[in-house]
């Protein structure tokens, strides 16, 4: 029987609805940036919500990938309200997530959260959420713009700077990087154990991590699957995910065989 040793990896999805038909959707551009770059098997894990516990899975996968979303984490899991009766949301997709991210932070398996994900890694691990950063004073509109083809919607819109110390900056050799902006909630209060990665000009988190985690956790609030074709920051973050799954994969592989 031949042994394959590419790590698996789970990729969120959503609970959508196309065309009146249910499906669990990941868009296609994760799964490349981890084919491709990452060098790892993505499996797209379906939102089962409270009908099943996902948490077995993580037995068999050696990394999560949370993605980004239209829809919004529920208030109720921050001890908020929703603010406005057009916030989508997807509670299937947060009953399955949160407590894949709580398992797999506790077991050291490596949690990239982009956009909806590091939301929903602030939020699982007792963090809270700005609905609307457009609404705060002082802040710019982070949404996409509607006017541009969705194609090119994910350009590169604004610079972030990168913490001092911080994974981030290690990653990607660099004090500041220019990301792409597509996004209406944020990271209000960071969860216990949950520093700063990354600030944009107007005083948004863009960037989490958590140090003492027993494992590699990033969230980042652009979408570095967009851009990892032309962008060598976007690149970076794959590659640094690839080599955390892999590193947590032979251990895991090495315990096996002892």
């Amino acid at each position: 029987m031949g042994h394959n040793n590419t790590p698996l990896v789970a990729v969120s999805a959503c609970l959508k609805e196309v065309n009146t038909f249910k499906m669990h959707t990941a868009s296609h551009r994760h799964v490349e940036g981890l084919v491709e770059v990452s060098g790892v098997l993505p499996i797209v894990m379906p939102a089962v919500g409270r009908k099943a516990d996902p948490t077995p899975l993580l037995d068999h996968i050696s990394g999560l990938l949370l993605t980004g979303s239209p829809s919004n984490v529920h208030p109720d899991f921050y001890g908020d309200i929703i603010a406005s009766p057009e916030t989508v949301i997807d509670l299937d997709r947060d009953n399955t997530t949160l407590p894949m991210i709580r398992g797999a932070i506790e077991r050291g398996i490596p949690v990239f959260a982009v956009c909806r994900g590091i939301q929903e890694l602030n939020v699982a691990m007792g963090g809270t959420l700005h609905q609307y950063v457009h609404l705060l004073p002082g802040k710019r509109d982070h949404r996409s713009n509607k006017a541009l083809p969705p194609g090119q919607r994910a350009g590169l819109a604004h610079s972030v700077t990168l913490s001092e110390g911080g994974r981030l900056r290690d990653i990607l050799g660099a004090e500041e990087v220019i990301v792409n902006s597509l996004h209406a909630q944020a990271v209000n209060e960071p969860a216990p154990g949950m520093i700063v990665e990354a600030m944009s000009e107007d005083g948004v988190i863009e960037g989490i991590s958590m140090p003492q985690a027993p494992g590699w956790v990033l969230g980042v609030q652009w979408h570095p699957e967009a851009t990892f074709r032309e962008d060598l920051p976007s690149r970076k973050l794959f590659e640094a995910f690839g080599a955390a799954v892999k590193n947590y994969a032979a251990g895991k592989s090495l315990a096996a065989a002892e």
